[in-house]
């Protein structure tokens, strides 16, 4: 499976002063997931291709798009030069099992259900398999939150947290629908909300105790850690 049933938690540290603790649904790498990796990356690809190919096929009948020129096009010099791509096209748009019935099967199509399609499509295709969140500390500097995004086509979500902003970590508890959930929060100096880490993956509460210890230790150098877990309801 591309993903894992339960996130799993990664501890970095590249430094005695720095720690990084990621939570992912990503799991461990091996043979079997490279090769579903590389399936599913191919069945992208083609889907995107095939969405495009229809979408240009839609436009090649439309009256405002230039007419078609009547011989074919030479074959380039090159492979690689950017004529090669039009040579391609032009052979593709020419080819009975290929461009034309293409063609024919986008003119048959609505236009908003085309387009509508085409979307649904382009949104499968950005689709990431995995979320992984993470936790940056940096002693002496402060600490950096960072969810990745649910597509590929939107960079992750970042916040840094300076130290003498940092009031308190702590572990909290909530219910959610029949179950109480353990959850990792930063509590910032002038917010009356609290910044919880990891909000979308939610992990176990093993996880949370051990992000939380590590990022305390590694924040306040060590020192032996009086304060209670809070809690909520």
């Amino acid at each position: 499976m591309i993903t894992t049933a339960a996130p799993r938690l990664r501890i970095r540290r590249p430094s005695p002063t720095a720690a990084e603790f990621t939570v992912t649904t990503l799991p461990p790498p091996t043979l079997a997931l490279r090769l579903l990796g590389a399936l599913l990356l191919a069945l992208r690809l083609g889907l995107a291709l095939a969405t495009l190919l229809l979408l240009r096929a839609r436009w090649t009948t439309c009256p405002l798009a230039a007419p078609r020129p009547a011989s074919p096009r030479a074959p380039p010099p090159s492979p690689l030069s950017a004529d090669a791509l039009w040579w391609a096209l032009d052979a593709w748009d020419r080819a009975p099992a290929g461009g034309e019935a293409l063609a024919r099967l986008a003119s048959r199509a609505p236009l908003p259900l085309l387009l509508a399609g085409a979307a649904a499509a382009l949104y499968l295709v950005g689709l990431r398999a995995h979320r992984s969140e993470s936790l940056l500390v940096l002693r002496g500097l402060g600490v950096q939150t960072t969810e990745s995004a649910g597509t590929w086509f939107s960079g992750a979500a970042t916040r840094f947290i300076p130290t003498e902003k940092i009031q308190d970590i702590l572990v909290n508890e909530a219910f959610r629908r029949f179950e109480v959930r353990y959850y990792l929060v930063v509590v910032v100096e002038g917010e009356e909300d609290v910044v919880v880490v990891f909000p979308g993956l939610l992990p176990r509460r093993g996880i949370v105790e051990a992000v939380w210890r590590g990022a305390r230790e590694c924040l306040y150098e060590g020192r032996a850690e009086d304060s209670s877990k809070g809690q909520s309801v």
